[in-house]
């Protein structure tokens, strides 16, 4: 991280050696933003998009951008803004239900329990309760395996090592094996049971009246059945660790300041008024904590390097780059820019409230958590939401802790942030852990300043959108 914050001071662009390979690195906003804006010239690719290909097949994520559009057209409706919203109770319920068996003075990992709300969340929305408890603690295993064994495989540009039958090699295949099994296992059983309402019912009738030569708008609109596979793996692989990660980040910075942790929970009391978890109608009134899980994504971004490969020679920033060229961009090393983010060692939310004098265009425009353009995250405000209900329903019942000694910093990997966060639960309730959730209460709620993003613009720019 060190090495990549040091790159701007040599130029906007800039090449580095990765082995035997050149590869240039995009240093500045408006250059990153150029790059995305063009998927044409600036395609997915590089050894990170084929080790990930390789893993997750031709989905949406993976895809060369020719067959990006029909794609995310099919996907897209169980994400937009009326979809969210009706997933936010099921977030609230996963949510209490992973705190709800804390108990005071209890020691436990974070960061597997927030990879544990996650898998739980992103297989209902998947395909609804499918997965039994065993199974679900089986996916999550396999898939915090595979996410560790990802990272070397995309940075190593060769093959050789990884087929070498070494204990981490053969645990790495047996879990990718075994989560393709799962995924089989549960389109087998849906072809056989009550079509469903949820992102597999989509895909599979999608596979149903696509039929093998079906074409709309000249596009080849069929969806095959290892497409149905193909974007169930990419879901589940970019849906789960990602969010876990932020939502994690988010409870161990908190802990580390007290005073940004007391604010936070000033506004959940308020705003949740005794009741256990948020609804629909409190996530724009969890104006700071919002702004919480905003900064966690400046400061510790989940997806912190990514590549591109050039089309066609191109011009970019005054180099010439022929095609083939692999470029690269770091949110990391965006977010931790003073040019746009003063202090960026600094863990500040009031960066992101509304009328903040620190939210200058400068720095919207550096801040790319989710990319911009055309191959955005799809799931950019499912995740703001997801995080901003969990920190919420976590936040009105406990006060997590630090153990004492220094907190290990996270560690970069295919994703970044923490792989094991013990933390120690305080209870903020005079009730005792385990009693049924309050009603709703009938007293008028105290007013709360808040910014309510317009549905039309929202996922323009940054992550203001959820």
């Amino acid at each position: 991280m060190a090495f990549l914050n040091s790159l701007p001071a040599r130029g906007d662009l800039v090449e580095i050696r990765l082995g035997p390979m050149r590869a240039w690195v995009a240093c500045h906003p408006e250059l990153v933003h150029r790059m995305l804006m063009d998927p044409r010239t600036f395609d997915k690719g590089g050894s990170q998009y084929d080790r990930l290909r390789a893993l997750m097949g031709d989905g949406v994520v993976t895809c060369r951008q020719p067959a990006h559009r029909r794609q995310r057209t099919l996907l897209q409706p169980d994400f937009r803004a009326s979809r969210v919203a009706d997933y936010t109770e099921l977030m609230g319920e996963e949510a209490e239900s992973v705190c709800r068996t804390w108990r005071a003075g209890q020691r436990i990992d974070v960061s597997a329990a927030m990879m544990a709300l996650t898998t739980r969340v992103t297989s209902r929305v998947l395909f609804s309760d499918s997965l039994d408890a065993a199974t679900a603690a089986q996916l999550r295993n396999s898939l915090g395996t595979i996410v560790r064994g990802l990272f070397v495989r995309t940075v190593v540009p060769v093959d050789a090592p990884f087929r070498v039958p070494t204990p981490a090699n053969r645990r790495y295949r047996r879990e990718v094996d075994r989560l393709h099994g799962i995924i089989d296992s549960v389109i087998a059983a849906r072809r056989r049971g009550t079509p469903r309402d949820d992102l597999l019912g989509t895909l599979l009738a999608a596979a149903r009246d696509g039929g093998e030569d079906s074409r709309a708008g000249g596009e080849d609109t069929a969806v095959t059945e290892q497409e149905v596979h193909d974007q169930l793996i990419t879901l589940l692989l970019t849906g789960v660790e990602t969010t876990a990660l932020c939502m994690a980040s988010a409870l161990s910075l908190l802990a580390q300041h007290p005073e940004t942790e007391r604010r936070l929970h000033s506004e959940v009391d308020t705003v949740l008024a005794g009741r256990r978890r948020p609804d629909l109608d409190d996530l724009p009134r969890l104006t700071y904590t919002r702004s919480a899980v905003t900064e966690t994504l400046r400061h510790s971004p989940p997806g912190w390097l990514f590549t591109r490969v050039t089309t066609r020679e191109t011009e970019f920033a005054g180099c010439r780059l022929p095609e083939g060229a692999t470029v690269l961009y770091s949110p990391y090393l965006l977010h931790h820019d003073p040019a746009s983010f003063p202090d960026p060692e600094l863990f500040l939310p009031e960066r992101w409230l509304p009328g903040s004098e620190r939210a200058t265009a400068a720095s919207h425009r550096a801040m790319l958590p989710f990319a911009t353009g055309s191959r955005k995250c799809l799931g950019d405000a499912f995740a703001m939401a997801e995080a901003t209900v969990a920190v919420a329903t976590i936040a009105g019942r406990w006060r997590l802790r630090h153990p004492p000694g220094p907190v290990e910093p996270p560690r970069p990997a295919v994703t970044f942030g923490p792989r094991s966060l013990p933390m120690i639960c305080e209870p903020r309730s005079v009730d005792p852990v385990g009693t049924p959730p309050l009603s709703r209460s009938r007293t008028p709620r105290a007013t709360v300043t808040s910014h309510v993003q317009d549905p039309r613009t929202a996922g323009d720019h940054g992550v203001d959108n959820a």
